[in-house]
């Protein structure tokens, strides 16, 4: 940690080139799906894994950030690798990345060898695919020396603009650093701005598009008890009473991106005689599916790796009399996917939030969202030393809910013992929640506050 944290950025991939080469570049070791984009990039990952996993492979994956423990940062075969393991990893790199300081002007940073130590563990394992989320960014993240024979676009929003740019458009161009030449693309639902920048460079590149709403998508999405059930479009068909242990229609169409680009990665773009969301489809003639002979991947394997599927604190219920979620939106395109869920799949009567977030992200945009749907708001701190002090998020709370309806908290453990006692005021238990959010690290230290059972 003492090198500097993943938002102390110096823009080059000069150091981590130079530390995978004399580790033997162990990222081409193994197929790699690279995840890039604002929101929804972790779920989509973890869905794809739990897909391909499912399908009988030994999956890497690599994501950030960690909620409670920095080993959940590389997984294999869907557990974080074990303490014995990161120390292992850590120790096969670190003689090397001596070698790479010395010979640069900067230090490698805590990413930098994080991420090479991912990549080495994988190969160690070995792994026969590697899920790959980007920190921050896409050109120059750190994960960028890995070329994914399918990269995934999740939506792109403001973000970060303090490092990635101001408009949409620098944004996208940014993220469209992970396409590769010969790559297929899969692109979820995108603002126009973000699209036209992505299909430019998909262009540029030679890749292959693939594309949510055209060539595949949600077809249909029902809230069910402890999730919903969908019906989806993929690349080579339909996928019918699929349960989906996730809320909200975000999650849906994350889970139709998982879906088709673990289809790109099994067999492939399709031909398709039309673009468009249920169209025929044409396949080549000799193309097949890994593990198959038929045109699209076993409906059962889908379903058993969707049911089988986890993101944890994204709208997790994690106590009850009142519900207790935690969910981990830290920017205002995440937080109204939040809200909108909540509305849909919840019946609250009284929702009381939790709110710690980072002094650098768009609090007023994140305010803004919440305050139609909560009652009132404890704000608070989380662990990072970025966390907005109570006081001045209380004041813009106050400008945005009424003073009235804010609440301030010193700590979160004591935040969430008088958001809990709001909720319960009316004696409504039925339908009283507690909503915790803000950021990764408020969910994270939520869980561990909460004693939230885990398999590590």
């Amino acid at each position: 940690m003492s090198r500097g944290v993943e938002w102390d950025i110096d823009p080059t991939l000069d150091r981590i080139r130079d530390l995978v080469d004399v580790l033997g570049e162990p990222q081409r070791a193994y197929p790699v799906i690279h995840i890039a984009g604002t929101n929804g990039k972790s779920s989509t990952a973890r869905l794809i894994e739990a897909l391909l996993r499912e399908r009988g492979l030994r999956t890497g994956l690599y994501t950030s950030p960690e909620m409670t423990t920095l080993r959940e940062r590389i997984a294999i075969d869907g557990e974080p690798i074990s303490e014995e393991g990161f120390v292992a990893a850590y120790e096969d790199v670190l003689p090397y990345v001596g070698l790479i300081d010395d010979k640069h002007t900067t230090r490698l940073s805590f990413f930098e060898v994080l991420t090479a130590m991912a990549f080495a563990a994988f190969a160690d394992a070995p792994v026969d695919v590697a899920i790959v989320e980007t920190g921050m960014g896409g050109s120059w993240d750190a994960t960028n020396v890995a070329d994914g024979t399918v990269a995934v676009l999740t939506p792109i929003g403001l973000d970060h603009t303090r490092y990635l740019g101001d408009t949409i458009e620098e944004i996208a161009a940014e993220k469209a650093g992970i396409i590769k030449p010969d790559a297929i693309v899969v692109l979820a639902q995108q603002q126009v701005a973000a699209a036209e920048v992505l299909l430019h460079r998909i262009v540029e590149t030679g890749a292959t598009a693939v594309r949510e709403g055209m060539e595949y998508g949600v077809l249909s999405h029902d809230v069910a008890f402890g999730g919903q059930q969908l019906r989806l479009q993929g690349l080579r068909g339909n996928y019918d009473d699929i349960f989906l242990p996730l809320f909200g229609e975000h999650q849906a169409s994350n889970a139709a991106t998982a879906l088709a680009a673990v289809e790109a990665f099994a067999g492939g773009a399709p031909t398709r005689g039309e673009s468009s969301l249920e169209s025929v489809t044409r396949i080549a003639p000799g193309e097949t599916f890994i593990g198959g002979e038929t045109d699209q991947l076993d409906p059962a394997l889908v379903r058993s790796g969707f049911a089988k599927s986890s993101s944890p604190g994204r709208l997790e219920v994690v106590r009850t009399g009142p519900t207790v979620l935690l969910d981990a939106s830290h920017n205002p395109s995440g937080m109204a996917a939040t809200m909108a869920t909540i509305t849909e799949s919840f019946g609250f009567t009284r929702l009381v939030g939790v709110l710690a977030v980072a002094a650098d992200k768009d609090v007023a945009g994140i305010l803004d969202q919440l305050e139609p749907v909560l009652a009132e708001l404890v704000v608070t701190r989380n662990s990072s030393d970025r966390s907005l002090p109570p006081d001045e998020l209380a004041e813009l709370a106050g400008g945005i809910f009424g003073p009235e309806r804010v609440h301030e908290a010193a700590r979160l453990d004591d935040a969430i013992d008088q958001a809990m006692g709001l909720a319960e005021e009316t004696g409504e238990f039925q339908g009283a929640g507690v909503l915790i959010t803000g950021s990764v690290v408020t969910a994270g230290d939520a869980r561990t506050l909460l004693r939230v059972d885990r398999k590590r």
